[in-house]
């Protein structure tokens, strides 16, 4: 079984309507390109900002998820709809929600590891002063096979990727917004490490890079294989990158490189 994959790394406004006709316009091109499956970045309705955060939060069945389902639908794919800030009574999550050929949701994942750091001389970011943390591991039915969904500061973590991995993912969706700090020094390592220590694909999409915004993405949306070699990649510009998948490539490298087999949980 075979997927082609598109990652829409679009640029970000401070209009959540034209995000959505941005968003639209790069789904509707990518799956006329034969895309099945299509990813948007994390955010990508909104600036990402603890400042737009709880004014731009939306509850699970508002404008932006029907627009996500429909979009699904109409487009006739597998639509993972990047993250938005989704409010659940006082609380407000960066959640993904995913959608089958019809428009159904298959999925909803509330970032588990939130992203707060504090590096000196680089960025301070703290997701905590606004979001609350998710507690589930997310895993989607496709006709690819499993496919887990993590976002961003989740990918520092690879238990759960390996979880996701034992769970039968065959793929891997990290919408993300790497920093101009953390970027350049980590962006494509872990996402080729992660593919690689789990032997699954990873597929890493970012919103295009605005020096001008409140937060300043690395981009370089990336699709990693299970060898660890990228076969799909961008730059900071606003573009979609397209990948073809292959799930006998990744039966074949296991059984010639049985890392999962061969794993000791007894001693871990």
């Amino acid at each position: 079984m075979k997927l082609n994959l598109a990652l829409c790394q679009m640029a970000v406004t401070d209009s959540k309507e034209k995000n959505r006709e941005k968003a639209s316009a790069m789904i509707r091109e990518a799956s006329g390109k034969g895309a099945r499956m299509v990813v948007l970045p994390e955010m990508w309705n909104c600036p990402y900002s603890n400042d737009f955060f709880p004014s731009f939060a939306e509850e699970e069945g508002g404008d932006t998820y029907r627009f996500l389902s429909q979009e699904a639908r109409t487009n006739g794919i597998w639509l993972i709809g990047g993250s938005i800030p989704e409010r659940e009574g006082e609380k407000i999550f960066n959640t993904s929600f995913s959608f089958n050929p019809q428009g159904e949701l298959i999925g909803r994942h509330r970032k588990v590891h939130l992203f707060d750091i504090d590096i000196a001389g680089g960025i301070r970011f703290m997701e905590s002063e606004t979001l609350t943390a998710g507690d589930e591991v997310t895993l989607l039915e496709t006709d690819f096979g499993k496919v887990g969904v993590a976002i961003c500061f989740d990918v520092r973590f690879p238990e759960l990727f390996r979880r996701m991995t034992l769970d039968g993912a065959r793929l891997i969706v990290l919408p993300g917004a790497f920093n101009m700090t953390t970027g350049p020094a980590h962006w494509e390592l872990t996402m080729r490490t992660r593919a690689l220590d789990n032997q699954v694909y990873v597929a890493a999409c970012s919103p295009a890079r605005d020096t001008g915004g409140p937060y300043i993405a690395f981009g370089n949306s990336l699709v990693a294989n299970p060898w660890g070699e990228i076969c799909g990649k961008t730059d900071a510009g606003e573009s979609i990158v397209y990948a073809s998948l292959d799930n006998n490539s990744i039966e074949s490298l296991r059984e010639q490189l049985p890392l999962l087999k061969a794993r000791r949980p007894e001693i871990y």
